[in-house]
């Protein structure tokens, strides 16, 4: 069960339309029943890394991280999100 650290500004409104996206992704992709998304601010990933297999993130990479980190802009303008899921992939099959 990977433990996937979901960010944005606030912890609601972003992240939760990037929830949607990614998880429907996963699940389309062979990854149904194999992770467990959690939404936060992004002040709160520093803190919460430790604990998740990698963080994917509208905002800007906070210091300080203990897991790797993916920038998630690409679930908001569409460009580049088949190079962003990629990423997101490789990190599943770690």
């Amino acid at each position: 069960m990977k433990k996937i650290l979901l960010a944005c500004g606030s912890g609601i409104a972003t992240s939760t339309a990037v929830n949607a996206k990614l998880t429907q992704m996963l699940e389309e992709n062979g990854y149904a029943g194999k992770f467990k998304i959690t939404q936060c601010k992004i002040s709160e990933v520093p803190a919460l890394s430790a604990e998740h297999d990698f963080c994917v993130a509208t905002t800007m990479q906070p210091t300080e991280m203990k897991c790797p980190f993916i920038s998630g802009i690409s679930f908001l303008t569409g460009a580049g999100l088949d190079a962003t899921f990629q990423e997101i992939k490789t990190q599943m099959e770690k």
